[in-house]
């Protein structure tokens, strides 16, 4: 991952808008789906929210494009073997903004593992409840103001005042150890830990505070609901447990307190409703199941950057993109011997194309087939003139084709991996690239300096900078497109401008 300021605050912007869009459904459906499906489906509503935040953070195709011929594209990793690209750091307020954030991230976590540790603390005295047989340890505190609750994630134990039996009377100790009991069953220490690494991310969204509380209300009235359900006729009984006990004093970032903040009102009100059928229960799980599948596919196709994203051809000429991932190795397998390189070929359907670069040369024919499906003839060779290995490949678009062998007259083994596209959404990215506009202002600098500031405004990187030389350079440019701009610069040192999709490398005359 890049480590581009710039980058990051791209990553962290897409993160906002997916927690923004999972906690906004979040909060428009679980009062409805509490009605319709119960309180115990309700709170799956909160999977969306993670799910979109991962979902935004997957990657897509690859990212920097560079044009070597009419036709070919050459895609490179960063950090590749064979040409890797130079970093283009971000502007000054971006590091400072992205150092921030993570200032913040790092505050939150250690305000939440304080909070923690000062809860746990109170238990150094805690003992063992006696008569009490658990899947999950069930200790007394020593002092009445602190549980009942469930405490921790990794080893999550029951924690009960020490006058627990004094206060409660039989009935109302086996419904909150019921209560509790359901909150580790249901992992709900894990929930809370995620909860708390999701608030951190974006710890300055109003929405990451308030999803907080929402989130262990809804915990609080599922783990009602599925007591009442076990237990039967006992909901006063349950209703005078939870007023007889104290507001509790120590916040609990990883676990669930029976006496923590939850507005009461709606806790005891829910007692009051019927429970829902198990048909209702199962069709309110399995549609949240459903949403948030749905809702983690929206999320990563928002999320995709400009010019990866596949489609089918509009412009009639039958044009396909060939996604190839290609790696030699030698005999002897080490990885000092091997080369890898990936490659996106835009070509018309039925005409060759071919291309050198790097000791290797690839010539590839792609026809269209029957149905959706393209057959691809490819040969690869190590040197001009050499004898090449050729491949025949048939798949359906979109579908990766793999090949493998061994080259002629060398020791190398090649492993080819093509996937075949409509269209050719890599050019698209090179158009972008080059007419992203541009303005400047530049009194006292360098030519070299002037390139790479037209590079940040564009989104392009400079293959070899330091071809422009330290020359003077003082120019104003508005709104200028970025390839027109870049051939000024390049003009000024002598040097031709040649673009290689998202990157420029300099050329002498």
């Amino acid at each position: 991952m890049s480590a581009d300021p710039a980058d990051w605050l791209g990553r962290g912007w897409q993160l906002l808008l997916a927690l923004t869009a999972g906690v906004a459904c979040v909060a428009l459906l679980r009062r409805p789906s509490r009605r319709l499906f119960g309180a115990e489906c309700a709170v799956t509503l909160w999977l969306l929210p993670p799910l979109a935040m991962v979902a935004s953070q997957l990657p897509h195709a690859a990212d920097s494009v560079r044009v070597l011929s009419d036709g070919w594209l050459l895609v490179l990793p960063v950090g590749g073997a064979w040409s890797p690209m130079p970093e283009v750091r971000g502007l000054p307020w971006q590091a400072a903004m992205a150092w921030l954030w993570f200032a913040g991230m790092a505050a939150w976590l250690l305000f939440a593992a304080c909070a923690q540790a000062r809860f746990r603390a109170g238990l150094r005295d805690a003992v063992p409840l006696a008569g009490v047989s658990m899947g999950w340890p069930v200790v007394r505190a020593a002092s009445p103001m602190i549980g009942p609750a469930l405490v921790g994630a990794w080893r999550p134990r029951i924690v009960v005042p020490a006058d627990f039996e004094q206060h409660y009377d039989e009935v109302e100790q086996r419904l909150i150890l019921a209560h509790e009991a359901t909150h580790a069953r249901r992992r709900d220490g894990w929930w809370c830990l995620l909860a708390q690494v999701c608030a951190a991310l974006c710890w300055f969204h109003p929405l990451a505070w308030w999803a907080l509380g929402a989130l262990r209300q809804d915990q609080e009235l599922a783990c009602d609901a599925a007591v009442l359900r076990q237990c039967g006729g006992s909901r006063r009984r349950y209703a005078q447990a939870m007023l007889k006990t104290p507001t509790a004093m120590h916040a609990l970032p990883i676990g669930c307190s029976w006496s923590s903040r939850h507005p009461l009102t709606e806790r005891i009100a829910m007692l009051k409703a019927s429970q829902p059928s198990p048909r209702r229960r199962l069709t309110g799980l399995l549609t949240g199941l459903v949403l948030a599948a749905g809702m983690t596919g929206i999320v990563y196709a928002a999320s995709a950057p400009a010019g990866t994203a596949v489609g089918r051809s509009t412009s009639g000429d039958a044009g396909y993109q060939l996604d190839l991932e290609v790696s030699l190795l030698g005999d002897d397998a080490k990885a000092s011997h091997a080369r890898r390189l990936k490659l996106a070929l835009c070509t018309k359907a039925g005409e060759p194309a071919s291309m050198s670069t790097h000791g290797l040369q690839l010539d590839a024919v792609t026809r269209a087939a029957s149905g959706h499906r393209v057959r691809v003839d490819l040969a690869i060779r190590e040197a001009t003139g050499a004898e090449p290995a050729r491949t025949e490949l048939e798949g359906p678009i979109g579908q990766p084709l793999l090949a493998s062998g061994k080259l002629p007259g060398g020791d190398s083994h090649y492993l080819v991996q093509v996937t075949p596209r409509d269209g050719c959404p890599a050019r698209a990215a090179t158009d972008e690239a080059a007419r992203a506009p541009v303005t400047l202002r530049l009194t006292q600098g360098t030519v070299r300096g002037a390139a790479e500031l037209i590079a940040r405004q564009a989104g392009l990187s400079l293959a070899n900078p330091q071809a422009l030389g330290k020359g003077p350079a003082a120019m104003e440019l508005h709104q200028v497109p970025a390839d027109r701009a870049m051939r000024l610069v390049a003009n000024l040192a002598g040097v031709d401008a040649a673009f290689e999709g998202r990157q420029v490398r300099f050329e002498t005359r």
